[in-house]
């Protein structure tokens, strides 16, 4: 299993904590989930992401693909996890 982290901040009033941006690669069926977000932006989210690397020429691995926003506590609101 691979695993990979990243981090970005989030924006909440004149603050920006830390986001982790957790995303282990597991054997499996293939999937895409995203944990972390309201469900509307999930959607929008996942269909961004995964447009984006395969239109950067990335071959969208045929794994099940899990991405956390942590911590789960802190609200996160528009596109601005995509990136990370």
């Amino acid at each position: 299993m691979s695993f990979a982290t990243t981090h970005c901040r989030a924006a909440v009033g004149i603050d920006a904590p830390l986001v982790s941006v957790e995303t282990p690669l597991a054997n499996g069926l293939p999937a895409f989930n995203i944990v972390g977000l309201p469900e509307k932006a999930v959607q929008e989210s996942r269909d961004r992401v995964r447009s984006a690397l395969l239109n950067t020429g990335f071959e969208f691995p045929a794994r099940r693909i899990t991405v956390n926003l942590a911590p789960a506590d802190l609200p996160k609101q528009g596109s601005r996890f995509d990136l990370a």
